[in-house]
């Protein structure tokens, strides 16, 4: 998929691509960090028929909806690419060390070579959390490694 980026002196920048139906569509990302998503009229590409304004929230979630399905998409790809490749969903229980904590804390990569791309809470997806994330109980992380790094990163959730 070809993605067009354009500079829109003193607004910011627009990136529009054509789906395979011919639609266009458009972000426009402002200066000010207010973002646009715009549908442009199928006759007439240069005319949006229809504009909607995202606030940083709206943003999230959209991103969110949009990109969860394709990170399991992509996940669930590679692991016909990369012989070894292994992703695993642990959910974070009540005896976890790490239950109301930051996820650095658990310093799963340092340790272990794995890492976390994701993190699912009541549905919605947190890609690839920052270790300053807190984990909850009830979270789903989602791991990617080596059997035996992924193996170790789910001993440290539980054990710590």
């Amino acid at each position: 998929m070809e993605v067009e980026q354009t500079a829109l002196p003193g607004i910011g920048l627009r990136h529009e691509f054509t789906t395979r139906s011919g639609r266009r569509v458009g972000v426009v990302s402002h200066r000010t960090g207010q973002r646009d998503l715009v549908i442009y009229d199928s006759g007439d590409p240069d005319r949006a028929c229809e504009s909607v304004r995202l606030n940083d929230e709206e943003a999230d979630a959209l991103a969110e909806l949009l990109g969860a399905p394709r990170i399991v998409q992509r996940l669930n790809d590679l692991h016909r690419e990369v012989e070894g490749l292994v992703s695993l969903q642990l959910p974070i229980g009540p005896g976890s060390p790490y239950a109301g904590r930051p996820m650095g804390d658990a310093r799963v990569r340092t340790r272990t070579g794995a890492s976390i791309v994701a993190v699912v809470r009541s549905g919605q997806v947190f890609a690839s959390p920052g270790p300053d994330f807190s984990l909850e109980v009830e979270d789903v992380v989602v791991v990617v490694g080596g059997a035996d790094s992924t193996a170790a990163v789910v001993e440290i959730l539980a054990k710590g």
